[in-house]
């Protein structure tokens, strides 16, 4: 008898970028840069990795997707099958670009369906927050879009979900060194002035209304944070430089990516000037000032990892 071959589960999920200069620990972005895997119960655990950082996405010692999915299942009282993995990995590991979220979610996501959990959207994410201190990543890497969260409680997440109008062209610049998180938290104050809190609420609802409304123009002050960027600076030497751009042909404004180290900066969709041009721009003053990064022309995802896993 032909023994019968193990289904294959499919996520795809994709980078993030949190925060959005003042929507700190609030807001995010899902972008068109990727992690996918294939999953199949196996005899014992593998991994095959290929894509960028593909020698830390192939050990299976510690592996935080294989982590996570053995926690999570073996939490809610059942078994968790061995699998064997196929990871293909687009997504810059610890710069700023939801690596470790989209990590989590993906060990969420394999135990939702290996642990016939059967978890909600809201679980799912909320549980890849507990994990991850916040939800802004999580929230954007599963639902796609630009996203707005909190925790409700610590088993949930609430999200609303924004289908940002018209276009939106974003250019990531890369640098070679990671940023641990943490490292980046700790230059944060404990206490800020009324004054930078109400900036930054002010800017966050305008960031918000250029979405929702289609107006680039009005991103270029909507950028401006008072919270966590002028602290990180000194540890994200592209940020000062790449603001100096803000405002000039195509580029309408630069934030850190997350906690760094990377910049994302968003481009006039109705400049008449080529990707090619931009970018060459961008690394002719980057250049100047003795810096280099690696540049990256992407879009919003309006897909997350939830609407696009598949079984075959």
């Amino acid at each position: 008898m032909r023994k019968t071959r193990p289904s294959t589960f499919r996520l795809t999920l994709p980078a993030t970028s949190a925060n959005l200069g003042p929507a700190f620990d609030a807001a995010a972005l899902a972008f068109n840069v990727y992690l996918s895997l294939a999953a199949r119960v196996a005899d014992g655990e593998s991994i095959k990795a290929s894509g960028r950082d593909s020698e830390i996405c192939g050990k299976v010692e510690n592996h935080l997707i294989l982590t996570t999915y053995r926690e999570v299942v073996q939490a809610a009282g059942r078994l968790a099958p061995r699998l064997a993995l196929k990871i293909h990995n687009d997504i810059p590991i610890g710069k700023g670009c939801g690596s470790s979220a989209a990590a989590r979610l993906a060990g969420i996501g394999l135990a939702n369906h290996f642990g016939k959990l059967r978890w909600t959207d809201a679980q799912i994410v909320g549980e890849a927050s507990r994990r991850e201190h916040h939800p802004d990543n999580a929230a954007a890497c599963w639902v796609g879009g630009i996203t707005v969260t909190r925790m409700s409680g610590e088993a949930e997440a609430q999200i609303a979900r924004i289908d940002p109008k018209g276009k939106w062209p974003l250019l990531l610049a890369v640098p070679r060194e990671p940023l641990s998180t943490e490292e980046a938290r700790r230059v944060l104050p404990a206490q800020y002035s009324r004054a930078d809190a109400v900036t930054n609420i002010q800017n966050s609802m305008l960031l918000l209304a250029a979405f929702v409304q289609g107006k680039p123009g009005l991103l270029t002050n909507a950028l401006d944070d008072r919270i966590h960027q002028p602290y990180r600076a000194p540890l994200c030497p592209l940020l000062p430089v790449l603001r100096e751009l803000a405002g000039t042909a195509g580029i309408l404004g630069a934030v850190l990516s997350g906690a760094g180290p990377s910049v994302l900066m968003f481009l006039d969709p109705g400049a008449m000037f080529s990707a090619k041009k931009i970018a060459a721009r961008v690394a002719a003053h980057l250049e100047k000032k003795q810096l280099s990064a690696e540049l990256i022309f992407t879009t919003i995802a309006k897909r997350g990892a939830g609407s696009a896993s598949s079984r075959r």
